[in-house]
Parts: structure tokens; C-alpha cells; sequence
């Protein structure tokens, strides 16, 4: 990792602040995986945001507001977060993700060719129609009228606009993690 594990007992001010919200809100909406260590600090991403609060809080608040009141169906927001994932090539997102995705009903198989950079061939229609925005989303470029209509008459406006701003989300956290060349949990951690 390029930048030091902070041990959550030497933080200060705005730190303190943030690790308290963080570290409730992964209590709250983020299981199955490691997010806190067995001493009680934060790893993944938030290890990174806690140490540049003023860019981490602002990252939080949307993790936040995307989590609060969800619109998306449960596997249809894991496939665009494990398209984003894969196209990023981020270890700790994917692994993250593959536990949740397991737990909102996707089959190994589907989560295996998503995390592969395939489009699975089983999808069901609106599956389906994450993986091909998401995909378009990552890949760049204006979403193309087409797709952006069938998600609006899929999932409405509201849901739609929560699925491009999720997508846009874990495009910052595969950055964060890859650029601060995050690890992986250690064993022990879990």
C-alpha cells in the first residue's frame, strides 16, 4: 500500500468524525467481507478516505445517499458495481463485491464471467440491461439513447440516475483502491 494503515486510535479532529460515521455505516450496509480489521481500522477504501478527509468525507456522503434508500433492485446495483470492478481490474472491490453479490441472489456462474469481463449469456432481461449500461458507462462516451430510454421504462428516473451515479462511485473507489495500490484483507482479518 502506498500510503500508511492508520491506526484508528491516533486519529484526530475531522478523522475521528469520519471514522465514527464510516464505521458505523459499514456496520449497518456493508457485510460479508472485511471492512473493519480485527484491531478496529478501517481497510479497503476507507483506510485511504480516512486519511485525506477532505476528499474521503465527500466520497463517504455519496456512499452514503446511494445506500440510504435504494431504488435498483439488489443483483441488478452488484452487476453494475462487479462491470465497473472488472473493467478497473480493483482486487479489493471485486473481492468485496463477490460476497455481496452471492448474497443478493447471483449465481457463481454469472458472478464468475462478470468478474471475468464477459456478459454471462444467462441474465435475466433486466440483468441484462445493467450489464449493457455499465458496460457502456465504463467503457466511455455518451450513453447511447437506446439503453439510457430502456432503463428509464425499466427501472423509472430516479432509479436510473441511481444507477449512473453508482456506476460513477465505484469508478472513484476502483481509483482510490488502484491508485493507492489498496491490498487485499489479510487471512486473519475476517
Amino acid at each position: 500500500m502506498r500510503i500508511p494503515q492508520i491506526d484508528h486510535t491516533t486519529l484526530t479532529g475531522d478523522q475521528q468524525a469520519l471514522y465514527a460515521d464510516m464505521k458505523q455505516g459499514i456496520g449497518k450496509s456493508f457485510a460479508g467481507f472485511t471492512a473493519i480489521d480485527g484491531k478496529g481500522d478501517l481497510v479497503g477504501p476507507w483506510n485511504p478516505w480516512l486519511s485525506y478527509p477532505q476528499f474521503g468525507g465527500p466520497v463517504w456522503d455519496l456512499v452514503k445517499a446511494l445506500a440510504s434508500d435504494p431504488k435498483l433492485p439488489k443483483p441488478v446495483r452488484e452487476i453494475a458495481i462487479l462491470v465497473t470492478g472488472a473493467h478497473f481490474g480493483s482486487a479489493y472491490e471485486l473481492y468485496a463485491h463477490i460476497h455481496v453479490a452471492e448474497q443478493r441472489g447471483l449465481s457463481d456462474e454469472k458472478i464468475r464471467t462478470i468478474v471475468s469481463g464477459l456478459r454471462p449469456s444467462d441474465l435475466a432481461a433486466d440483468e441484462g440491461l445493467a450489464y449493457d449500461c455499465a458496460h457502456a458507462l465504463v467503457s466511455g462516451g455518451v450513453l447511447c439513447e437506446l439503453i439510457y430510454d430502456e432503463m428509464v421504462a425499466t427501472f423509472g428516473d430516479v432509479a436510473t440516475a441511481e444507477f449512473i451515479y453508482l456506476v460513477g462511485l465505484y469508478c472513484m473507489v476502483s481509483t482510490t483502491l488502484n491508485g493507492f495500490k489498496v491490498p487485499l484483507p489479510s487471512d486473519g482479518d475476517g
